[in-house]
């Protein structure tokens, strides 16, 4: 689909103003198709001639650049090459016209000029899909500012455009520049190669200066963008002023420039980096000169990176290092010895009339100027040349695809713009070593180099020390860097130091970069990964100490079999086991004797059951916890334990009972006997304790918990719940209810008969219970460890030891030692002897 007829009224005053052919135009006209050149020739080197047409002022303020002769020289090697030693367009020769856009001022006489016709008007039409403009593509403008200008005129009749240096984003919009394609990557990976040199170096903290134009403010706000993503500051950032044509510096911009550089002298930073074109940056870097800067490193945007005017301002060697990111050098062969070749006199082309005079463009008053140039040129290798170069490679290679060309002839057809756009978009071939090819955008994905500026003659003035791959996003093979700093080390230039290992960051101020450094605490740990300015905690079953950068496992205690304490308590409870089976034994053989009776008779055989049971089941307390384990603990064990001070309760209640209880309240007395009262209350306060530990169980799961020991976190205290304290507590309330009563009818009972007095036996045993598991509970209350495990359990076997042998072993005494007191006569003696005494 062709080009429309679009805004093209609106250039009608302008048209009229290219109306007259030019007189002394300057341009050579060779061959069947013309390209147009648009190349920017002003600088410091004498005594090159500027190229005009169509009597454009010339910029007489600035002379022309070398850099800019040399691309101007690409071009015309290029084409030259295809017409005389390459397989492309037999028969087709292509011709060249090129205009100097001086700068940014000159775009759209050349463009106008361009896009007319031989008769140079500019007709208009309702559709331009026929029509064929002057030229068939046109190569450049180098800036982005003079590219945009030109590209909406050319987009309007889709003419090709292939720019070679201008590398704004803003030209990847195929909507508002369709017919516009690039041999250089865009401005996001020159911004991608900028911040991942800063990464590599560990720079973090910046200065950012732009020009006070769209390419300054541009790309300055993709590098803040970017920075944002990586935890790079900027420090300062500063807009340089725009220089006056003559490059004079006026008092405000004298003034501007001292701010500028004022600011850069008090800033922190040490790395600044510059995105401005190189005119607006000699005036500012001859104030940097006046103030003596050292140690700093500079970043220079493409836009001045190879800039020979400002390099060949040599006391910039003392100011700090100088890097900057540019195109890749490729050697074109035979260039260097065409660019400074010696014009040759030849006769006018035969056969070929124009409406105008032509001449070549060897510009041969220069060539002697440029000899001087030579050298610093073939040392700085050619790298925006061949990106001219590939550019005209890549018009030829769709000329010879659309012209349908073989290897002899090509067809002889009219080339309308927007067909060979189509063409351009799809040539893919290879170009000294390298794949040429335009992506979605038409940009070129070459390689790019970072490159450090060097002042030695003999070496490459802008030797390249890294290289940057856009299909990949990836900084590769970053060499040696010659620093300039006293000690020749790498420059620092961050806000604030690294933290070490294990410090969170703490900002300070607004920017990231700006940091305090505080150790993370026990307990915590710091993941660099996650978050630089939180430590993390720690698991519940790990611990870290301070500054650490990692959790370690806490190291869980609970009684162990091989702790010569827990042997000491396992003795005494096999001791208490012993005993008790001996005991029973006793009894059990003694079971009619007045003795046994008087010691609560088939009662005793039930405490001493449980006491056997209570023994056997001592085991559960050492070892980790599990859960069968806190089961036998909080149930069975607990209410053995109650089964036995009940049956002593009620075995002390009823001594009192009989010799008591029983003449002031023989009623009572007889239903106490009739319904097996001692049973019952046993069986009560069994039931009672079951409801007690099945609603604590309810309440609180048994599950096996770590608790952290507050005196010493590295140690985990394993218990069977993690209320060990309340559990205890609620397992213990009914028992030392029960000690108390038992206690004080041990205490009513201390006056009965010899036989029959148990009083200081039961208020033995129930005194230690008492104050022992007291004792338990307040050490509890102010100390957590495996400690508490222990004294529970050496408590728990005390206890047991003091009701079986406590209780029942002054009775065995007697019945193995005194057996003429175990007889009912004795006993009988016994009685009637208190009853006496009492009347």
């Amino acid at each position: 689909m062709g080009p429309q007829a679009t805004a093209v009224c609106s250039l009608l005053f302008l048209l009229q103003v290219l109306a007259e052919p030019a007189e002394n135009s300057d341009f050579s006209l060779a061959g069947d198709y013309l390209l147009g050149g648009l190349f920017t020739l002003h600088a410091n080197v004498k005594g090159i001639v500027h190229l005009n047409f169509l009597q454009v002022p010339k910029c007489k303020e600035y002379e022309t650049k070398a850099l800019g002769y040399k691309l101007m020289q690409a071009m015309h090697f290029a084409v030259e090459e295809i017409n005389n030693h390459s397989g492309l367009l037999p028969g087709v020769r292509l011709g060249y016209e090129m205009v100097d856009v001086c700068y940014v001022s000159n775009n759209i006489q050349p463009v106008l000029y361009f896009l007319a016709r031989e008769d140079y008007y500019l007709p208009i039409q309702e559709d331009y899909s026929h029509y064929v403009p002057h030229v068939v593509a046109v190569i450049g403008p180098d800036n982005s500012e003079s590219t945009m200008t030109v590209a909406h005129f050319l987009s309007l009749f889709l003419l090709p455009q292939v720019t070679y240096s201008a590398i704004s984003d803003y030209l990847r919009d195929k909507q508002r520049f369709p017919s516009l394609l690039r041999t250089v990557p865009g401005a996001d990976h020159h911004v991608e190669a900028m911040v991942q040199l800063m990464l590599h170096f560990g720079w973090n903290w910046i200065v950012l200066l732009v020009s006070s134009d769209d390419y300054g403010r541009r790309n300055g706000q993709m590098l803040s963008d970017r920075l944002a993503r990586s935890d790079i500051c900027v420090a300062l950032q500063e807009a340089l002023p725009t220089p006056q044509p003559s490059q004079a510096v006026t008092p405000q911009e004298r003034r501007r420039l001292e701010t500028i550089v004022d600011k850069l002298q008090r800033s922190s930073a040490n790395v600044v980096v510059v995105f401005a074109p190189e005119l607006a940056l000699h005036n500012f870097f001859r104030e940097v000169l006046r103030r003596n800067f050292t140690g700093t490193v500079w970043i220079a945007s493409e836009s001045w990176a190879i800039d020979l005017g400002l390099h060949d301002l040599s006391e910039l060697r003392h100011v700090g290092t100088f890097l900057g990111i540019t195109t890749q050098s490729v050697p074109i062969p035979g260039f260097s010895e065409f660019r400074m070749r010696r014009a040759r006199a030849r006769p006018p082309p035969s056969n070929r009339t124009r409406l105008r005079t032509t001449c070549n463009q060897e510009c041969d008053t220069c060539l002697d100027t440029m000899e001087a140039f030579s050298t610093v040129l073939t040392l700085s290798g050619e790298r925006v040349a061949y990106s001219v170069y590939s550019a005209v490679y890549a018009v030829a290679h769709a000329l010879h695809r659309l012209l349908r060309c073989s290897q002899t002839s090509c067809s002889k057809e009219v080339v309308y713009p927007w067909r060979l756009l189509q063409e351009i978009r799809k040539v893919n071939f290879t170009l000294l070593g390298h794949h040429i090819s335009f992506d979605q955008y038409g940009d070129l994905l070459m390689p790019l180099e970072v490159i450090q500026w060097r002042w030695n003659l003999s070496q490459n003035p802008f030797e390249s020390i890294a290289s940057y791959h856009p299909a990949q996003r990836q900084l590769k093979d970053v060499r040696e860097v010659s620093w300039h700093t006293p000690d020749g080390t790498v420059p620092t230039s961050t806000c604030s130091k690294d933290c070490q290992p294990g410090q969170k960051k703490k900002s300070v101020g607004i920017h990231p970069c700006c940091f305090e450094c505080l150790d993370c605490l026990p307990g915590t740990f710091l993941n660099k990964t996650e978050d630089e300015f939180e430590c993390q905690p720690c698991p519940s079953t790990e611990w870290s100490h301070r500054r650490d950068v990692s959790c370690f496992k806490r190291m869980l205690v609970f009684l162990k079999w091989h702790h010569v304490s827990t042997i000491a308590v396992a003795l005494l409870a096999a001791l208490g086991f012993l005993s008790t089976l001996a005991i029973l034994i006793v009894f059990w053989r003694h079971l009619q004797t007045p003795m046994v009776r008087s010691a609560g008779g088939p009662m005793c055989f039930l405490i001493l059951m449980t006491l056997l049971v209570a023994y056997v089941l001592v085991p559960v307390y050492v070892g980790p916890p599990t859960v069968s384990r806190c089961l036998c603990r909080q149930t069975l064990f607990t209410i053995c334990f109650t089964l036995c001070i009940s049956c002593i309760v009620v075995r002390s209640f009823q001594i009192v009972c009989v010799f008591k209880v029983a003449r002031r309240l023989p009623r009572a007395y007889s239903y106490w006997v009739r319904y097996h009262g001692p049973y019952v209350f046993v069986a009560v306060i069994t039931a009672l304790k079951v409801v007690i530990v099945v609603g604590h169980l309810l309440v609180t799961p048994t599950r096996p918990t770590a608790r952290a020991v507050p005196d010493d976190p590295k140690i985990m205290v394993l218990s069977c719940n993690s209320s060990y304290r309340r559990g205890l507590l609620v397992n213990t309330s009914l028992d030392l209810l029960l000690s108390v009563v038992g206690f004080s009818f041990a205490y009513m009972g201390k006056e009965l008969p010899t036989n029959y007095n148990e009083a200081k036996f039961i208020t033995f045993c129930m005194t230690f219970y008492f104050t022992s598991s007291i004792f338990l509970c307040t050490l509890m209350s102010v100390y957590e460890g495996v400690l508490v495990t222990f004294l529970d359990l050496l408590v728990t076997v005390l206890n047991l030891l003091g009701i079986s042998l406590g209780y029942f072993g002054p009775k065995c005494y007697m019945i193995l030692f005194y057996p003429e007191r175990n007889t009912p006569a004795y006993f009988s003696s016994v009685i009637q002897g208190y009853t006496m005494g009492r009347d």
